[in-house]
């Protein structure tokens, strides 16, 4: 280019890069070194200076480390030049942390910009010492934000509203009330930018205390449209739920017409529901019911803790009663929405789904569609935001279909969309369409199912069964096409082939299985089609469904009884050619059969079942192994031609439990299915956890309904006062914990993982040294036997699935019991299970000293952690104190009070107040519930206190006043955080799917090495014992590691399988426990590597969405373990 100019390409790309640089600071970073920074710094020139420390920053932004500089650059702070100043306050920020001692010297400096008259510098004086995160400096920060929360500069209000979450990081308790104060002072503030700022800080520190925005709710919301976007969305969602702990929901609101439709409490407004929905048909069914219930309840309690509560009954038996307003009538609910309103149409889509939030939740219904343009103009309008949105709509139109049902065409795919968007779609299209426009949704159906994404092809036609499960008058139209495409690929042989004609064919089966289970009787030729096409489904999932709905319905009609010989017979002949899937559901099917069966074909079917469990019994495959003796002994009766004599007496005297547990399991009636259980999640509109589908770090559900007082004061169920994070845990939830701890308090797990039980629970366990297994746990059946004293349940379920009535049977089968020699089977039984009468005895908490006897006078005080829980609150931990008199002198007048409440009452005046009035202020005020008083203690007595304690956090101990003879002694009540949980029980399954839910950033790990062990095998060394008890002696010793210092319940123990009997690797211990304060599942596995007679190499997991706590649990553990 130019080559009689001498220039290239080359040259002329650094030309032009020279150019752009021209008066920048970007030469900085080709080499900030070539100059020397320390005489630029001690310059008497403000520009050197300047020069210097833009090199220093440049050298921090490429990771060097210049804190050697630190003392050079503190004594520029005293500089007149605002661009030295301000380049100053950065390096101090970023280097305060490591050099606290010289960070300290720049104190007096930033004290004395705070009144300086440039706004400026005053901001920045403010943010450099809030930035320095000391707790030294932590009172003259306080002091310092609230003198600028009250500057006539906008900028620097501004500027202490964001101090303030930094302060608060520093978790300083004595300065809470004056915190929260300064930022009612912000809130009140008249500049939207610092009415912003405040509500971010009001969030972040003091989200439950109500009560500050009830002071200023008028202009908030008059405010809020002037705030910058992302303080409105905090606004919003603060304002939110500010309206629903004073006044509750609004009555004439789609939430209350849900609840009131789920309890048939008011047929009026039921009646007023479906006359102001247009087309309120679609969403009559029970299914849309249930679902829209579900959001409702997920809204106030959290999915979490609704799911496992509905789960554990499958059912909802909580007795939930919210309070509604009028809101005609209230005009804090008109005021807000009015506010609101202006906001669907803003710029941000944030704020859109904010606002639109605020109106699905508490707009009546007549006005609730006014938030359907908005995200569908959003939708269309930001590609970037375009996923987010759809999210969110899909859940409103899944909860009220009607309500975008008009506007389907927008919903249409357009061929730019990616793969997550059309799947968004498609899901709301299907929930949507109603008899007027499915026709035309089914005819866009068909041009995708010829997409070339043959992913989203299939996920169409799973969409086209969901039409058919809502729309019941379209549902053969849906069949038919669903059948045609399946005749038309299954001819055409391209299923095989690729993976996504598979995913296809299987889709189209399920929908059709999905139509046949509503209305069995009127879909007898569908299932004679697909059983038909059995030959030329090549598919194993296909094919397994279909011999699903042969045993399913093989009683159904005329024409499929008499089918069922050829079929099971073609079946059999195929079975060696297979899958895993479709062999187990011949197996089932063959049974299914067996059991209906009457006649010759009995005999026919006996003979295909024992061939079948023949070929089963000698598959690759464990689970089919394990299926085919499982029948054959379930079905010992129905395989012996003398039992099928006998089995009509058999049955009628129900002494043959296998007999009686194969009818239920495989001989029940088909039950239609018109809806299947809910179990999504759902969570706030716009919130981070709705597009992820768990509780993001931070997430809170809705306060519960008028939980708060004129005054701001919440009440929970005790009627004490306390903030709304106190009342999320209902009494249901506590009654289902209790009655599981009751009925496991037969196993290991629920006695011992409480820590230091009662000496009655370990009497009564060390009895029964058999019944209660380490490594298998205890079923609730068997729970109920050892604790009523019964020798079965009364109900026939309960005596079916019982492990002795199982285990009865099950040992009597030659298979199982004539093929191993008595001596192998005892030593596997010795090594597979653990008394709890070896060790019930020694899990003993740790024990710490409170107080000695030389700075007590003579009083020796220890604490130990109790598992208990607290029946204050859940934030309270229960303590066990021992008070032991070490004088020759008579202690009296021996108590604990809290340090802070103490400096406010007097001891002497605490008996002239009013019982009632005294708890109140001690349950608000407090952080150790009243103790009872140790009226004298005697020369070498020992008494023991159960107190109960508020820990500000798990970290940081809590200061307490011990009164002893008159005396004030100081003392520390130091947390550990293995009590700040308890135990969760929890079986292996359940286990699972929860860490299945926790991974990635809510999942740490360590490593450390575990000694504890080898001192226990020494003692055993003379008892000759065998090789296998070495393992039991490692799971001793770290479940009594574990258990002694934490609470927490012991799920399982998987012991090692290995050619090696010295070798322990593969030992996994799993550990189940919840926080106290949240309820969040906290889970722990150790996993053991290495030699059983050499320190062994542990593997510590902990999955917990606070990852904080987490984090801290797990060095905790590390520490004690190694």
């Amino acid at each position: 280019m130019f080559p009689q100019f001498g220039a290239t390409a080359d040259t002329l790309s650094k030309a032009s890069t020279m150019v752009f640089r021209i008066g920048t600071d970007a030469h900085l970073y080709d080499d900030p070194e070539d100059v020397s920074i320390a005489p630029l710094l001690d310059s008497k020139f403000d520009s050197e200076k300047c020069e210097a420390l833009k090199r220093l920053l440049a050298l921090i932004a490429q990771g060097f480390d210049v804190s050697n500089f630190f003392p050079q650059v503190v004594k520029n702070v005293a500089t007149q030049s605002l661009e030295v100043k301000k380049l100053v306050y950065l390096y101090l920020l970023h280097y305060a942390q490591k050099r606290p001692n010289e960070a300290l010297l720049s104190i007096n400096c930033f004290q004395k910009d705070l009144g300086d008259p440039n706004p400026l510098v005053r901001a920045w004086a403010l943010r450099a010492m809030a930035g320095i995160r000391l707790h030294v400096i932590a009172p003259l920060v306080v002091v310092a934000v609230g003198k600028c929360a009250r500057d006539p500069s906008v900028y620097v209000r501004k500027c202490a509203a964001n101090a303030l979450p930094k302060l608060n990081d520093l978790r300083l308790d004595e300065y809470t009330a004056g915190i929260e104060e300064i930022i009612g002072i912000l809130l009140n503030d008249n500049s939207p930018c610092v009415v912003g700022a405040a509500a971010a800080a009001f969030s972040s520190i003091c989200p439950t205390n109500l009560s500050l925005i009830g002071r200023n709710y008028r202009r908030l919301c008059e405010i809020l449209p002037d705030i910058e976007e992302w303080g409105q969305i905090v606004l919003i969602g603060i304002l939110l739920r500010y309206v629903i702990a004073r006044h509750g929901f609004v009555q004439e609101s789609i939430m209350a017409s849900l609840h009131h439709t789920e309890n048939s409490k008011s047929q009026n407004d039921f009646c007023d529901t479906n006359s102001v929905l247009e087309d309120s048909s679609d969403m009559s069914g029970l299914h849309e019911s249930e679902l829209a219930n579900a959001v409702f309840r997920c809204y106030i309690e959290g999915p979490d803790e609704y799911l496992s509560r509905v789960g554990f009954m499958n059912k909802d038996f909580s007795e939930f009663n919210p309070h509604f307003t009028s809101g005609n009538n209230n005009e804090d609910v008109k005021f807000l929405l009015r506010c609101t309103s202006p906001l669907l149409w803003s710029n941000n889509s944030a704020v859109v789904l904010a606002a639109a939030g605020v109106h699905w939740i508490m707009s009546p219904m007549e006005e609730v569609k006014r938030i359907v343009k908005p995200l569908l103009f959003v939708q269309r309008s930001s590609t970037a935001s375009k996923y987010v949105v759809l999210c969110n709509i899909q859940l409103f139109a899944k909860a009220i279909p009607s309500l975008f049902s008009p506007y389907f065409e927008d919903f249409f795919i357009c061929s730019s969309d990616s793969y997550q968007i059309k799947a968004l779609k498609l899901d709301i299209l299907a929930h949507i369409a109603t008899d007027s426009s499915i026709p035309f949704v089914l005819k866009e159906f068909q041009d995708y199912i010829r997409d070339p994404d043959r992913r989203f092809a299939a996920d169409t036609v799973a969409a086209i069964g969901i039409c058919a499960q809502r729309l019941p008058k379209m549902a053969n139209t849906c069949l038919e096409f669903l059948l045609a495409l399946t005749r038309q690929q299954v001819m055409t042989g391209e299923f095989g082939s690729v993976e996504g004609e598979a995913n296809i064919l299987i889709q189209a089966i399920m929908s059709i299985k999905s139509i046949v289970q509503r209305d069995p009787p009127s879909h007898e030729k569908v299932i004679i089609q697909l059983v038909r096409s059995l030959n030329s489904v090549k598919v194993p999932a296909a094919r397994a469904i279909i011999v699903w709905m042969v045993g399913e319905y093989n009683s159904l009609g005329d024409i499929i009884p008499r089918m069922l010989t050829t079929v099971l017979k073609y079946l059999a002949r195929c079975f060696t050619s297979e899958e895993l899937e479709t062999k187990l559901q011949i197996c089932n099917t063959t049974v299914k059969v067996l059991l209906r069966a009457e006649g010759n074909d009995r005999s026919t079917i006996q003979k295909v079942l024992s061939y079948v469990l023949e070929l089963a019994k000698c598959d690759l495959s464990y689970d089919v192994r394990d299926r085919a003796y499982f029948l054959k002994n379930l079905l010992s009766s129905y395989l012996d031609s003398q039992g099928l004599k006998e089995e009509n007496i058999i049955l009628s005297q129900n002494k043959d439990i296998p007999c009686v547990l194969a009818k239920y399991l495989f001989g029940g009636k088909t039950k239609s299915n018109s809806s299947e259980p809910i179990d999504h999640r759902f969570y706030l509109p716009g919130s981070l956890s709705q597009i992820v589908l768990h509780a993001a770090p931070g997430y809170e559900p809705l306060p519960k309904p008028c939980t708060m007082l004129s005054d701001g004061l919440e009440i929970n169920g005790f009627g004490e006062g306390v903030t709304n994070s106190d009342t999320y845990v209902t009494d249901d939830q506590n009654s289902v914990s209790e009655s599981l701890d009751e009925e496991n308090s037969s196993s290991y797990s629920s006695q011992h993982s409480n820590g230091s039980g009662s000496e009655g629970d370990g009497s009564a366990s060390e009895d029964d040294d058999n019944s209660n297994p380490l490594i298998q746990l205890t079923d609730v059946g068997n729970a109920h036997e050892v604790k009523n004293g019964a020798s079965q349940s009364a109900s026939d379920f309960g005596e079916l699935l019982s492990n002795r009535a199982l285990e009865s049977w099950l040992d009597e089968q030659p298979g199982f019991s004539s093929s191993h020699n008595p001596e192998q089977s005892q030593v596997h039984r010795s090594s597979a299970r653990i008394s709890i009468g070896d060790f019930g005895g020694q899990v003993k908490p740790k024990i710490y000293a409170l107080l000695d006897p030389v700075n007590g006078n003579g009083l020796k005080v220890d604490y130990s952690f109790s598992s208990e829980i607290s029946d204050i609150s859940p934030l309270f931990i229960c303590i066990e104190v021992s008070f032991k008199n070490c004088s020759n002198e008579i202690m009296c007048d021996i108590y604990l009070v809290d340090e802070e409440s103490d400096k406010g009452t007097d001891s002497g005046d605490q008996t002239s107040v009013t019982h009632e009035s005294s708890m109140i202020s001690q349950n608000n005020a407090s952080n150790l519930a009243s103790v009872e008083e140790i009226a004298s203690l005697e020369s070498g007595q020992t008494v023991t206190r159960i107190i109960q304690v508020r820990f500000h956090h798990h970290l940081l101990p809590l200061k307490l006043t011990l009164y002893c003879n008159g005396k004030k002694l100081p003392v520390k009540l130091r947390p550990d955080i293995g009590y700040f949980v308890r135990a969760l029980p929890l079986d292996v399954d359940a286990f699972t799917i929860k860490e299945s839910h926790l991974r990635g950033m809510f999942e740490c790990t360590r490593r450390c090495n575990f000694i504890d062990h080898i001192e226990d095998l020494d003692k055993n060394k003379g008892d000759k014992s065998l090789v296998e008890d070495k393992f039991l002696v490692i799971c001793r010793s770290l479940a009594l590691k574990m258990l002694s210092n934490a609470n927490l319940y012991l799920v399982s123990v998987d012991m090692p399988v290995a050619a090696k009997l010295d070798d322990a690797t593969g030992l996994c211990l799993r550990f189940s426990s919840k926080l106290l304060s949240t309820s969040v599942p906290c889970l722990i596995t150790i996993t053991v590597e290495g030699r059983c007679s050499e320190p062994l190499e542990l593997t510590v997991k902990v999955n917990c969405e606070e990852t904080v706590f987490g984090l801290n649990l797990l060095n905790r553990i590390v520490n004690f373990l190694g």
